[in-house]
């Protein structure tokens, strides 16, 4: 779970900084977008440095995935009887919604490749062909940008302790200056990644991001 969370923490950064060239407008979010399937030519095939990044992505997410399901199955054969009373003292939020939390998230993912990789709906009944106009199109409905904010705010509470979480099983915590450093990291890369990822929607939606 550690180790496939970090592939994803990596790729999300990625794919936030590609996300934030709608900044720079439609050609060059365009070229970014087709960048991504010419990447790797003439040695690989077109698309073909994309299809082993999606594959790279699939196997995370199955083992991240499955990972949790064993270790939630564990967590319920460890303690057949319920606590009476349970006081979270020293749990955080992000740790105690990890599970509903990754739940939510892959739920997103699915909708999120249905509405912009495959088959590309455009909620606003637009083409689908052209990447930014999809993106501008779609984050120009008001309830599609706030399931996204929405979506941010779990992805940043589930990074938060996942960073943390992550640290502590690959041995990285192992004095209280480096508990700090993993805890420090994992709220700036919750706080950068769902920030970066909500810019693009609100300005669409302000109206700053148009076609």
């Amino acid at each position: 779970m550690a180790v496939s969370g970090l592939v994803f923490v990596l790729w999300v950064l990625a794919h936030m900084y590609g996300n934030l060239k709608a900044f720079a407008g439609h050609d060059a979010f365009d070229e970014y977008a087709a960048h991504l399937r010419t990447m790797g030519q003439p040695i690989l095939p077109h698309g073909g440095a994309l299809w082993i990044i999606r594959c790279i992505l699939i196997v995370a997410i199955l083992a991240h995935v499955s990972s949790a399901v064993v270790l939630w199955r564990r967590a319920e054969r460890a303690r057949s009887t319920r606590y009476q009373a349970k006081k979270n003292r020293h749990s955080t939020l992000s740790s105690r919604t990890m599970r509903w939390g990754g739940l939510a998230l892959l739920l997103f993912i699915i909708w999120h490749l249905i509405n912009f990789s495959a088959p590309r709906v455009n909620v606003s009944g637009g083409p689908t062909a052209d990447p930014y106009v999809l993106v501008v199109d779609s984050f120009s409905v008001w309830w599609l940008t706030l399931i996204y904010l929405l979506a941010m705010i779990a992805l940043g509470m589930h990074i938060r302790h996942g960073v943390w979480s992550a640290s502590q099983t690959l041995g990285w915590t192992s004095s209280a200056a480096a508990r700090h450093r993993a805890k420090a990291l994992g709220i700036f890369l919750a706080v950068l990644i769902a920030a970066g990822f909500s810019l693009v929607p609100i300005f669409v939606l302000a109206g700053v991001i148009t076609r």
